[in-house]
């Protein structure tokens, strides 16, 4: 997503994680149609972790906080839900540690949208999404606003009592341990250098509850957080991880190969697949698709290297070419994605991997192997997104979808950008 775009939500209750290479605080406040909070309640953070249809969940310190959001167990009046995030150290900012948000299926666990607010630089708390209702439907949208003045200037400008003066006799700052140590269950201090709305918090039990719906559906080993460069050299990405084709602060190069290859699961069985590149518009409107069928589109800017129909043989069994810099202003998606047009299913494959090159030397820059397959026909594999600034992003996908045709992959493609 880009800043301001928004999507429809595809599921009742999302969860929005929010991941940075450094522990962060996350919060979500409840609005109503004025754009504030009805009291102090409905501000819901680890000091105040559950309200009517929102829930804070800890990472624990090894994956990133979240707000669950349950649009069915919302309150009457409430029409928004911020989610908001701000770095755990005191005084620390935002710049070189962007932050990225990813809103799921709370249930399934599948991505619904992902954002990265583009060009921070002093911002010590963000408003990084909204969960909003509009004409009866809710909706996500990108929103990457930034406050200089921390978690207490959100709750402020949303309505929330911020204490002026500590309600105690100040006590000596605390030390930084070398690694984050989860708070009690009673009643943690604030953090350092961020002044909180004083709450009594209720009970709370042993261990921070975690919906066991939403458990199920996650993955048995939380991926690496935060979004990487190319500043040490390739990249192996795992899925729904993001690589930025930046280094040293930098766009790396403007002509990429995407190069998918695949072996068959079973000595002696051909498996035809088909590679193909589908892309889109701002709006996540289709623009045009590349295949086996159809192998130059965008005028000339994607480039299809054509079929191979049995996967046998070492390196790529096809390649697709992206010339970024010749791509139209309004081509800001490509989804690449792999089908088996002759109906065999993934299981029946063995080592499909995609790999972005340097169209120039061949270097290899980023590579994602599928390491699990489903009995499907087709496979989203990654995902080029073009961002606010500019710069390209690739996201590894690993989604699969009942498609044999490029044209079925159009609208679950679409819905992943």
């Amino acid at each position: 997503m880009t800043p301001g775009s928004n999507l429809p939500l595809t599921a009742p209750r999302v969860a929005v994680d929010v991941a940075a290479p450094v522990r962060l605080d996350v919060s979500g406040l409840l609005l109503g149609a004025n754009g504030k909070v009805r009291s102090d309640d409905d501000f819901i953070f680890y000091n105040q972790p559950a309200g009517p249809g929102v829930t804070y969940r800890s990472g624990g310190g090894t994956a990133p906080d979240a707000i669950l959001v349950d649009t069915g167990g919302l309150p009457a009046g409430i029409e928004r839900i911020v989610v908001t995030a701000s770095p755990d150290a005191a005084g620390q900012t935002f710049q070189g540690i962007e932050p990225t948000a990813t809103v799921r299926d709370a249930d399934s666990g599948a991505v619904i949208a992902t954002f990265t607010p583009p060009q921070l630089a002093t911002e010590t708390a963000l408003v990084v999404v909204e969960i909003y209702q509009r004409n009866g439907a809710w909706k996500v949208r990108a929103v990457g606003q930034g406050y200089a003045n921390g978690l207490a200037g959100i709750a402020t400008d949303f309505g929330v009592s911020v204490d002026e003066e500590p309600a105690a006799p100040a006590a000596p700052a605390p030390v930084a341990p070398p690694a984050y140590t989860p708070p009690p269950a009673h009643t943690p201090p604030p953090h350092a250098g961020q002044t909180l709305p004083s709450f009594t918090p209720p009970p709370m039990p042993p261990a921070p509850p975690v919906d066991p719906r939403l458990a199920a559906g996650a993955p048995a080993a939380p991926a690496p957080t935060g979004k990487i460069n190319l500043d040490k050299g390739r990249v192996s990405l795992q899925k729904n991880q993001t690589v930025s084709l930046v280094k040293g602060g930098r766009p790396l190069l403007s002509q990429v190969k995407m190069g998918l290859g695949w072996e068959p699961a079973y000595r002696g069985k051909d498996i035809d697949l088909d590679a193909s590149v589908i892309a889109y518009g701002p709006q996540r409107n289709h623009l045009d698709s590349c295949y086996f069928g159809k192998l130059t589109i965008l005028g000339g800017a994607v480039r299809h290297s054509g079929d191979n129909l049995t996967g046998e043989g070492a390196g790529d069994d096809e390649v697709i070419t992206v010339d970024l810099g010749r791509l139209p202003a309004d081509a800001t998606g490509l989804v690449f994605t792999v089908n088996s047009f002759s109906g065999q299913k993934f299981t029946e494959v063995a080592k499909a991997y995609c790999r972005l090159m340097d169209a120039a030397t061949g270097e290899e820059l980023v590579r994602f192997d599928l390491t699990s397959a489903e009995p499907q026909t087709g496979v989203m594999m990654a995902k080029l997104i073009k961002q606010f600034s500019g710069e390209w992003e690739m996201t590894a996908m690993g989604e699969f979808v009942k498609s044999r045709t490029v044209r079925g992959m159009v609208k679950p493609a679409a819905q992943a950008l």
